[in-house]
């Protein structure tokens, strides 16, 4: 086979993420609950012990190559986890899509019904989990966020506790614009915040369940 064909062979109607293996890779399921007729999202409070404590996210975490045979696999298991409830419990209803955030981190999200009728039913994990609550899907739908934003910038060196300069990128031996040899502007990236009664929601679960309530209303 020649290399145009094994192009053809390997590429023709495929997409994936350029670099992927460089990312941190996770999976996460946004929760739904029927309460009184009415769709709930479910949100955890991550707890003191964790890496971002004390923020709002959705159950999930890093992939596992060694447990896990997809992203999908990921987030049913931490869900599992993290919420104390039996897979049987949790109806995956579909995907919302990848998400890659600016920090070097990809998120396969997913979207399903956890089947209780009670949160009493469920034995959150305190080692990774302060607490859980929910919301209205509807409030989203209705609701949009507050828009804030971020300087974005690329440091090629940082200083050491001695005060002396530690190359990163060394741009003079590369032969490259002196331009990028002190940090540039990457650019501004926009931060969405829902303040709602029970926490401030922002980052990355602000930015999935704004794309799922934006696909809603559609």
């Amino acid at each position: 086979m020649n290399l145009i064909d094994k192009i053809s062979e390997q590429f023709s109607n495929k997409s994936f993420i350029v670099g992927r293996e460089r990312y941190i890779n996770s999976g996460v399921l946004i929760p739904i609950i029927i309460k009184d007729g009415s769709e709930f999202i479910l949100f955890q409070k991550r707890s003191q012990s964790v890496r971002q404590p004390g923020e709002v996210s959705f159950p999930g975490g890093h992939f596992d190559q060694s447990l896990d045979p997809d992203y999908l696999s990921t987030a049913v298991r931490e869900t599992s986890e993290e919420l104390g409830i039996g897979t049987e419990k949790i109806n995956v209803l579909g995907k919302l899509g990848t998400l890659v955030a600016p920090m070097g981190v990809i998120v396969e999200a997913y979207i399903g019904i956890l089947y209780i009728d009670s949160l009493n039913e469920l034995e959150i994990d305190k080692k990774e989990v302060e607490k859980i609550f929910l919301i209205p899907l509807k409030y989203f739908i209705e609701n949009n966020p507050d828009e804030y934003y971020t300087n974005i910038e690329i440091h090629p060196f940082t200083t050491d506790e001695n005060g002396h300069r530690v190359d990163h990128f060394p741009v003079k031996e590369l032969g490259l614009p002196e331009m990028y040899s002190i940090p540039w502007r990457k650019g501004k990236h926009k931060v969405l915040i829902y303040k709602t009664d029970e926490e401030t929601i922002w980052g990355i679960t602000a930015e999935l369940i704004y794309e799922l309530s934006n696909k809603l209303k559609d």
